[in-house]
């Protein structure tokens, strides 16, 4: 059987950083309310001259010198994100350029918070059935230039960033299962309302901004981590006791530490890194991987799950034999 194992991860953070003490001078907000609502203390912010595709080249430069592979080696690119570049060409295909790639399928994934996930389970896919061997799998956000800065209920969420995993076909085990769901009768819950064939001239105009039922966000968010986990490892031996590390999309912490209490999860054995990089929509999974990693509390042979939620409604879930 042919597998997608981890072969390397990467991420990168824009320099700039919005404390919830910044925020204080800008809205009607404070450094403790948006702790004990978030956990969040900080997000990170694209400079004017960063973009999506700057973000994600930064973050699979380093996840391909972390697998030792060259722009030669790479005949898959998928990028989540709902914040690309351009409506076209795909922000894939300026990262494919920006890497020296030519030739090799290069996409974007929307499915907001899901989308490395997506991602993920996309190119597990093609790895399974011969359709690529060495894939770069990126989410990358610039959620910045989307938030209205006068609403404090989402401003205080979001931040910029991005990350990459490199993965290779292997005989070994790696992706165990993937999940991919939606369900769209809930979008009005988490959008941006404005687009191209609906709300052009409002986008057009500065009116393109996330909106969200921060309440019912919540709740749906949590029941839906508790079902996706379930049904990621069932055929894991020992079920979630199976897991070695939970790896949510990082939303706020509420919802991770929720979510964790429901699934029985210790706080020990779930990675949370939203304090330090806000939600970063599809970033968020691949930056606290690459942190967790990095701090090496990861290590090869781990068991670890990921689970996102995210507008439209989606989720989805990925078992990964690390």
């Amino acid at each position: 059987m042919t597998y997608a194992r981890f072969a390397g991860i990467g991420s990168y953070l824009p320099e700039k950083v919005l404390t919830n003490k910044d925020l204080e001078k800008m809205m009607d907000t404070s450094d403790e309310w948006i702790r004990e609502r978030t956990g969040i203390k900080r997000r990170h912010i694209a400079a004017d001259d960063e973009t999506t595709s700057s973000l994600g080249l930064e973050a699979a430069k380093r996840a391909m010198r972390d697998a030792g592979v060259g722009p030669e080696d790479i005949d898959l690119i998928i990028v989540g994100t709902t914040t690309p570049d351009q409506i076209f060409p795909s922000t894939a295909c300026l990262i494919q350029h920006q890497l020296g790639i030519k030739g090799c399928a290069a996409f974007d994934i929307q499915a907001v918070c899901s989308g490395f996930v997506y991602a993920l389970d996309v190119a597990n896919r093609f790895l399974q059935t011969g359709g690529a061997t060495t894939a770069l799998v990126i989410g990358a956000e610039t959620l910045s230039r989307i938030v209205n800065w006068e609403d404090r209920g989402t401003a205080v969420l979001f931040g910029d960033g991005a990350g990459c995993v490199v993965l290779q076909a292997s005989d070994e085990p790696g992706i165990l299962s993937s999940h991919s769901h939606a369900d769209g009768q809930y979008a009005d819950l988490l959008q941006v309302r404005c687009g191209i064939s609906v709300g052009y001239e409002e986008a057009k105009s500065g009116g393109a901004f996330i909106e969200m039922n921060g309440n019912a966000v919540f709740k749906r968010a949590v029941a839906t981590f508790d079902k996706i986990a379930r049904e990621a490892v069932a055929d894991l031996d020992g079920g979630l006791s199976g897991i070695d590390w939970f790896i949510p999309h990082q939303a706020n912490m509420r919802i991770i530490k929720a979510a964790a209490k429901k699934l029985k999860m210790p706080m020990e054995r779930v990675i949370a890194t939203v304090d330090e990089h806000a939600n970063t929509s599809s970033a968020s999974i691949p930056l606290a991987l690459d942190h967790a990693v990095q701090e090496g509390n990861i290590k090869r042979g781990d068991t670890l799950l990921f689970a996102a939620f995210g507008g439209g409604f989606t989720w989805g879930s990925i078992l990964v034999k690390y």
